[in-house]
């Protein structure tokens, strides 16, 4: 949640920077209204709770002298009466100044490229491995032979995406043989990799309260994205980042432990309503996948050399794998909600000729941790807030899609990186397993 009190003194800036988000004209003027009128009463409130106190005093005083006490006593009741119902409005006023300001999204850094959509991201840079110019994908005109991941994992027998949508419904698989092996070596690779990078690792609740929710950003705003528990106030985790996030809500963080940096893999729920038609073949939009999580707590003047640490741990995976991608930093209207600046790590997917995200990596400033109340010393020893951040190291699921294109062979068989061969004994290939 952004600083009401930022909100007030920097009314144009702020007013700005929002539209820039794709926030209304005139919701900031619309929200600081509501935010006066709140101010106003408790200012009221107080004063008449003042005048509920004198009369109290009156009637103690007309009580010891034995005179009448009804007057004052008549005042004090029609006060009182004031005050309930002025407590009422106070009630109302703050869940109307709520309502504009937990829509809010975050406000973007300086220096992140302004625009709609993601036709106004920046490339930052772009990695593949040195011998990659002499593999097949990698020349202009793709030979006939090259596949789209989900052919190869089918073709192979390790990808059912019948079944699994005969089980579970479109947009879910099931991982078979040496695709779950495969998926496996993956995520246990990349959790080694963050360990030695100084993570902790955590395994974490897949259902979160609400609360926790609305912690990382996501609810309100994303509540019909999300798979919710019936009858309970519990949602299935869309990414770990929530449950890790949440971690210290409501905590102070004692200084000389930051900056924290955890990880974990989970299973990962979306509903993707947003996005009905798109990737509907393969695992590039599934409605479960695991996805290995970064997430860092740091001091407020750290944030910004800490996400750019966060995106060489997503990149360092890629680079071991020898998967050729770019980093772009998001523009204005492409971020997410909570974000204040984001690098997209996107791999290439030779058969589709395109570079595809697998990795977000986002500072979101104080912007969560306001709504967690998540807070630290600073070095003149007053509470400040802490600053969060997340990435993906990576979508796991993405990760096998990109495998698979980038290492296929002409005569079926994809190649297994290095670095997964000792997860899988050894194992140098992935031949056509018998379907079941």
């Amino acid at each position: 949640m952004l600083d009401i009190k930022y909100l007030r003194k920097n009314k144009e800036e702020a007013a700005k920077k929002l539209q820039d988000r794709g926030v209304k004209e005139g919701t900031l003027e619309k929200l600081l209204e509501k935010d006066q009128k709140r101010r106003d009463l408790i200012a009221k409130v107080e004063d008449m709770k003042a005048k509920r106190n004198e009369a109290s005093d009156k009637i103690a005083f007309a009580k010891r002298q034995k005179e009448d006490a009804s007057a004052a006593i008549a005042e004090m009741q029609e006060v009182a009466k004031q005050i309930k119902d002025m407590d009422q409005e106070l009630v109302d006023a703050e869940a109307a100044v709520k309502e504009i300001a937990t829509h809010l999204p975050n406000i973007a850094e300086d220096d992140v490229p302004v625009g709609p959509d993601e036709d106004s991201n920046v490339e930052v840079r772009k990695w593949a491995p040195e011998d990659y110019e002499t593999r097949p994908h990698a020349l202009e005109k793709a030979p006939e032979w090259l596949k789209p991941h989900y052919e190869i994992g089918e073709d192979l027998g390790i990808l059912d995406f019948e079944r699994g949508a005969k089980v579970s419904g479109a947009r879910f698989l099931y991982y078979v043989g040496d695709g779950a092996r495969l998926e496996r070596a993956l995520y246990n690779f990349m959790l080694d990799q963050h360990r030695e990078e100084g993570y902790t690792e955590m395994i974490t609740p897949i259902v979160v309260n609400d609360s926790a929710m609305f912690g990382t950003g996501q609810y309100p705003k994303f509540q019909d994205d999300a798979y919710r528990v019936q009858d309970l106030d519990q949602t299935y985790i869309p990414t770990a980042e929530v449950p890790l996030t949440n971690y210290y809500s409501g905590e102070t963080i004692p200084t000389e432990d930051l900056p924290i940096s955890i990880t974990a893999l989970s299973p990962s729920f979306r509903k993707e309503a947003g996005a009905a038609g798109r990737d509907t073949r393969g695992l590039i939009r599934l409605h479960q996948f695991n996805k290995v999580e970064m997430v860092k707590f740091s001091k407020a003047d750290e944030s910004d050399i800490e996400l750019e640490k966060m995106t060489k741990n997503a990149e360092n995976i890629l680079q071991k794998l020898g998967l050729p991608y770019h980093v772009i930093t998001l523009s204005t209207g492409d971020m997410g909600f909570s974000a204040a600046k984001t690098h997209d790590l996107e791999v290439w997917l030779p058969a589709q000729d395109t570079y595809r995200e697998i990795s977000s990596v986002s500072n979101t400033k104080d912007f969560q941790a306001r709504r967690m109340h998540i807070t630290y010393r600073n070095a003149d020893g007053k509470l400040e807030l802490v600053h969060t951040l997340n990435g993906s190291g990576l979508a796991v699921g993405r990760t096998v899609a990109a495998i698979l294109e980038n290492y296929q062979n002409e005569d079926g068989t994809v190649t297994i990186p290095e670095v997964l061969r000792p997860y899988m004994g050894g194992q140098e290939k992935l031949n056509a397993t018998p379907h079941h």
